[in-house]
């Protein structure tokens, strides 16, 4: 963590005490204050009486589903949430997502990893806290959320209106995993949750359009079977993600 800046709060809800302790160790040696909690109901109360900044959340928990414990925060707090799943479905992560979380990692995972989703959930609340944020830059590529605009190297893309829709829902949750079915949703309507091939055909267009080589994307990711990132390169190299260890 950065010298004289706030210390960041986690609240980690993890069942596995080995886990758990490890977890809480890796977090205060980077300079995290960490409260940790062994059950949903245990993280509820601590969620109620603690200013948290972001929340780790283990899907198998004894006495609750994960993905209630995460619908139940979207009620109250827009905090970062990042799943902690040893599940190997991905419906489970999907489900989570689709209940408000930010991000996951499945286990076992690399602690590097971790650290490194934890700056981009921190840096995102922090922009989307900056009143009147409305642009974004992605090393050549301009979106402009304000005035539905896109240049690339100071040229104007034209978008369609299903283009721009969907390109809006991504950078509106930029760095953030948001799922097939949140976009379908969302830009084509209710009656479109299940028809993915809309999906696939319109990002292959945006990338055609934003990526310097479309067949290897470095802004519109794909999350396998569970649905896609606008990915926003970090400036800072000190901000960069680790790698995976």
């Amino acid at each position: 963590m950065t010298s004289g800046a706030p210390v960041m709060r986690v609240l980690l809800v993890e069942d596995e005490e080995p886990i758990r302790h490890f977890l809480i160790t890796t977090l205060e040696a980077e300079g995290y204050e960490v409260f940790a909690a062994a059950t949903a109901q245990e993280g509820d109360i601590l969620a109620a009486n603690r200013r948290i900044d972001v929340f780790l959340i283990d899907l198998g928990l004894p006495d609750r589903d994960g993905v209630e414990l995460i619908r139940q925060l979207r009620g109250w707090t827009q905090r970062p949430i990042i799943v902690l799943s040893a599940r190997s479905q991905e419906r489970h992560k999907v489900d989570a997502l689709d209940a408000g979380a930010d991000d996951y990692l499945s286990k076992p995972f690399g602690v590097d990893e971790l650290h490194a989703r934890l700056r981009v959930a921190l840096r995102h609340a922090a922009q989307t806290t900056q009143a009147g944020k409305s642009v974004l830059n992605l090393g050549d590529v301009r979106i402009d959320l304000e005035t539905r605009t896109v240049l690339r190297a100071g040229q104007v893309v034209r978008l369609t209106a299903t283009e721009w829709r969907l390109l809006e829902a991504l950078a509106k949750r930029a760095d953030r995993v948001v799922t097939s079915r949140q976009l379908l949703q969302e830009v084509w309507g209710p009656g479109h949750a299940e028809q993915g091939h809309y999906l696939r055909i319109y990002i292959r267009q945006l990338r055609q359009k934003l990526e310097p080589l479309p067949a290897r994307p470095v802004l519109l990711l794909t999350e396998t079977s569970v649905g896609y990132r606008l990915l926003v390169p970090l400036a800072d190299p000190a901000l960069a993600p680790d790698s995976l260890l």
